[in-house]
């Protein structure tokens, strides 16, 4: 990336490389916000690549598909790279269009690419099966030696979850249940919800301690505040309260410490 915007003046070229950097920092957390990023870099270097691909990319994170497209493709003319090829045909998915995606898997293309885009290529062509209710067909399409194999890669986890997910959706639980638990196996870095998937259909429920901590407190701060709110019993004791405030009214002093302004026993102070 830094060597293709050599092309541009300095000044230019560390404008835009800044836009750039905060368009990779914001993508996956703030989408709207690289998206807006990625637009300036866009009006001030559009003959560049490597910023027709970064605007690809944050169009896409906002599922802005049609525009993710029209950027892929011009980046793909300046580089004649097919490296975009699949995020491509994921876009022809996002746009209702799963015939298109599947026709793009089976271009020359394909065979151009490495073995994470031919996988990413089978993800997105499982998916546009998927898209066209065809359950059975995207079970196959995903089943591949990349699947089979014991190794773990960096498309691993991703594979091995969204099989398990189409036979899960195709009714065939046991065999889910297996992926699924592989998947969680193989996601060191958190990528998936294959564990919360496993353990949802082991039926194990998730309780958050922290809601139910807040939740004794407010009941315990209800029922302290009823302690102090308790009347006492008025046989027996009205009659010497009333003789004390017979009494404080004749010398004109309080023998009550609220009047004084001294807390009740209760906590509150109500003088």
């Amino acid at each position: 990336m830094r060597q293709e915007l050599l092309s541009l003046p300095k000044t230019l070229a560390d404008d835009v490389a800044r836009n750039l950097v905060m368009v990779a920092r914001l993508i996956d957390e703030e989408p709207e916000e690289a998206y807006a990023y990625s637009r300036i870099a866009l009006r001030l270097a559009s003959r560049v690549a490597a910023v027709r691909e970064a605007a690809g990319f944050a169009a896409y994170a906002n599922q802005k598909y049609s525009e993710a497209l029209a950027e892929f493709r011009a980046a793909r003319r300046m580089t004649g790279s097919a490296d975009l090829w699949p995020v491509m045909a994921d876009c022809e998915r996002g746009m209702g269009r799963p015939e298109r995606a599947l026709a793009m898997a089976g271009e020359p293309e394909v065979r151009r690419l490495d073995k994470a885009g031919q996988v990413e290529m089978r993800l997105v062509a499982a998916g546009a099966r998927r898209d066209m209710d065809q359950l059975d067909a995207a079970i196959v399409t995903l089943q591949s030696p990349e699947l089979a194999s014991n190794s773990v890669q960096p498309w691993t986890a991703r594979l091995r979850y969204a099989y398990a997910d189409a036979l899960l959706a195709a009714g065939r639980e046991d065999e889910a249940r297996e992926w699924f638990a592989k998947a969680a196996e193989s996601d060191k870095d958190g990528a998936t919800d294959a564990s919360d998937r496993l353990a949802e259909l082991d039926g194990v429920e998730f309780v958050d301690v922290l809601d139910d901590s807040e939740e004794t407190e407010e009941t315990e701060g209800t029922a302290d505040a009823g302690l102090g709110t308790a009347v006492p019993d008025t046989d027996g004791d009205q009659a010497p309260d009333a003789e004390a405030e017979s009494a404080d009214a004749e010398t004109g002093e309080s023998s009550s410490p609220a009047e004084a302004g001294e807390p009740r026993e209760n906590g509150s102070d109500q003088g």
